[in-house]
């Protein structure tokens, strides 16, 4: 088991960690509707107020983080702990939101793409110039469940497209440290994948790859593990939070290697790296509520904008 420190607990089920150069880590907790701040001391204040549901996050061009918003569950207790489910009573839309942390203003920036109303957005990544790609897992409910896409949009309001479509419960994503590799998990399926991307905003559909997605199969572990949120290391190692087995499943870019290392929560759901050596993790296990560090064998990959 890896050594950890418990930075914060009592967390409405925690996610979306960014790591600040302050040393304090941003979050957004769910279950609570807020982006939150918890300090090196382990404090927690609420930064924004957004309602709906908070899920990944990033800190874009202009100093604001981008919230994707799934637009809120239905809450079921476990042990004392929010846990989510299916789509909540109160649901009106998924929307990707831009956070003000000075004032704590909230601007949704997208209701919709060109194709179809946001449904669930999950997770986000920026690009070096300046655009972003998010992923929207869909909403569940008793008797059925939306198909997931891949999206790319500006960080100015103005464009935000379709790119990839054909997914399972897209989760996680992130970019190569060149940039010029795609990688999105899916959830229920605990699969990884990759696309190239020959320009910004574009992804090389492979026609020939014989998958609804059109993209490279880079780990499938098998077992009962379901993939969350994810990031990458300096390395391209690509690093996925990992549910029921509790813990970060890291592949090689390539799916050469795959290696599990577990952690005290089987609802691990996300992980970032940062601090002056960029080798502290920061994960979220979302079941107890906590923060929690760990140091990384490999430095992290200094995100975009941070």
């Amino acid at each position: 088991m890896t050594e950890i420190t418990v930075v914060a607990t009592g967390l409405r089920f925690p996610e979306g960690p960014v790591a600040l150069s302050d040393g304090s880590v941003l979050v957004v907790e769910i279950a609570r509707g807020t982006v939150s701040r918890v300090l090196p001391d382990g404090g927690v204040g609420v930064v924004a107020e957004t309602g709906g549901g908070p899920n990944g996050m990033a800190l874009g061009p202009d100093g604001r983080c981008y919230v994707c918003n799934n637009g809120g569950f239905e809450w079921r207790e476990i042990d004392g702990q929010p846990v989510p489910g299916l789509q909540g009573p109160d649901y009106h839309g998924g929307r990707i939101e831009a956070v003000d942390l000075d004032t704590g203003d909230v601007e949704v920036l997208y209701r919709e793409s060109d194709r179809r109303p946001l449904r669930g957005p999950n997770d986000i990544v920026f690009d070096a110039h300046g655009g972003f790609w998010f992923t929207d897992l869909g909403k569940s409910r008793r008797d059925d469940m939306d198909r997931g896409f891949v999206y790319y949009a500006r960080a100015d309001g103005s464009e935000c497209r379709e790119v990839i479509r054909g997914l399972t419960t897209p989760n996680g994503i992130g970019l190569s440290p060149d940039g010029g590799t795609l990688y999105v998990a899916e959830t229920i399926p605990g699969r990884l994948w990759a696309w190239d991307l020959p320009e910004p905003g574009v992804a090389r559909l492979d026609r020939s790859a014989g998958t609804m997605n059109r993209g490279r199969l880079v780990a499938a572990p098998g077992g009962y593990r379901e993939f969350d949120s994810l990031a990458v290391d300096g390395a391209g190692n690509v690093c996925v939070a990992t549910l029921h087995q509790g813990g970060i499943t890291v592949a090689a870019p390539d799916g050469s290697s795959v290696e599990h290392v577990p952690l005290p929560d089987r609802i691990t759901t996300n992980i970032c790296f940062g601090g002056p050596d960029m080798s502290t993790a920061w994960a979220t296990l979302s079941g107890t509520g906590q923060l929690v560090s760990f140091r990384w064998p490999r430095p992290g990959l200094r995100l975009n904008h941070a």
